[in-house]
């Protein structure tokens, strides 16, 4: 195994996670301790024994209190990656490379949340013009023209994939009908037993034209961690160790955050197609190797545009290999088994990792048969990542 590659050289050991909710009814730091001891337990480690943590940015709950209130003696590693969503694979990367590297021994990743109770991304006001560092100057060159949601800055990438390549609303609609029947057979999802049809998704309202509600993803409370060790340590663990095959991220050529609109073309997403062709190289897999996949639903046109980025299918044809039902329950590279962020909840991408873990353990509600190899990708729009997982 080369030096300069991490990959097969860490293991996810523990998982846990809080119930989802739209009202928690707890501090995000509750729901962090209560993952977070989960997740200990389920590896069968003790909470004294944590010396790493890593999590993403728009957390409310610092590692040094996680830190103290676990009783974690010398914590030796910690990070926190930015750009929200994007940033979601990232910490199991960080914490990957800090135990493969002997830095640490015991990381947590984590993300707690109470998005919905307590405040809301998708709200249109952000305190910009009050603090006015560079990020949220820039911004000032899209708000006054409308576009002050995440869902409008979405909305103008894929009317421009739309008009390039013929795909539909209702191509968009066919992300969501499959992500609801999954979440519909999974009991920890909000929308459990709540299945759509593709009629149901078409009569949902306009959020911002060409998304509808039903294009766009929920917002939650909950939180969920995980345990990562050793590969060679998780040997020896309670649990079937979850191998990290890959794991990457991306920034790319004009980059900004979420309003990347004055790129050459704005029809693909260039920081996870770097993305996908690290993880390609580190792990030695190809496509045709992945037999389930966690893709970043925050919005359904960018789980058309992932599709091709990692190479499934060719530019352009996603819209096909959704029309195809390639996507769905039975089909041949089933996404977000566990109802995805439209279905499940929206724990940041947190929740999509952890349903990679499961699908590698062999315990998902909506198993996949045979799964070698998982990959989770991170929230897109922004400088991202991703993650191969995959059986010892």
């Amino acid at each position: 195994m080369a030096a300069d590659n991490i990959s097969g050289r860490a293991a996810i050991v523990g998982l846990g996670a809080t119930e989802f909710s739209k009202n928690s009814g707890r501090t995000e730091l509750r729901l962090a301790l209560e993952a977070t001891l989960a997740a200990l337990a389920d590896a069968g480690i003790a909470p004294e024994e944590v010396d790493g943590f890593s999590s993403y940015s728009v957390d409310k709950v610092p590692e040094y209190e996680i830190a103290r209130l676990l009783g974690a003696k010398d914590v030796k590693f910690f990070s926190q990656v930015p750009h929200g969503g994007g940033a979601a694979c990232a910490p199991v990367l960080h914490a990957a490379m800090a135990v493969a590297t002997g830095v640490a021994r015991t990381v947590v990743v984590y993300r707690a949340m109470n998005e919905r109770s307590w405040y809301r991304f998708g709200s249109g006001s952000y305190g910009f013009a009050s603090t006015p560092i560079f990020e949220n100057v820039n911004y000032g060159w899209y708000m006054p023209h409308g576009f002050h949601t995440p869902a409008a800055w979405v909305g103008m990438f894929a009317q421009r994939y739309m008009h390039r390549y013929g795909a539909t609303s209702e191509d968009f609609g066919r992300i969501s009908v499959a992500v609801r029947d999954f979440a519909a057979t999974n009991p920890a999802a909000f929308f459990h037993g709540k299945p759509i049809t593709l009629a149901d998704h078409q009569a949902s309202r306009w959020i911002c034209e060409p998304l509808r509600l039903l294009d766009c993803c929920q917002e939650s409370d909950g939180a969920v961690a995980m345990v990562i060790t050793s590969a060679e340590r998780a040997r020896d663990m309670k649990q079937r160790p979850v191998i990290v095959k890959a794991a990457a991220q991306g920034i790319s050529d004009g980059q900004q955050i979420m309003t990347s609109l004055y790129r050459d073309d704005i029809t693909g997403l260039p920081e996870m197609g770097l993305v996908a062709r690290q993880l390609w190289q580190q792990s030695g897999l190809a496509p045709a190797d992945i037999q389930t996949a966690v893709i970043y639903d925050h919005f359904t046109p960018f789980v058309l545009q992932q599709l091709e980025e990692f190479g499934f299918c060719p530019r352009g044809q996603a819209k096909d290999f959704v029309r195809a039902g390639h996507h769905a329950r039975g089909g041949k590279l089933p996404i977000n088994t566990h109802g995805g962020q439209l279905g499940e909840a929206y724990i940041h991408g947190m929740n999509g990792i952890a349903e990679g873990v499961r699908q590698v353990r062999g315990s998902a509600v909506n198993q996949v048969a045979d799964v070698r190899n998982v990959l989770v990708t991170a929230g897109t729009g922004v400088p991202t990542s991703g993650l191969i997982l995959g059986a010892a």
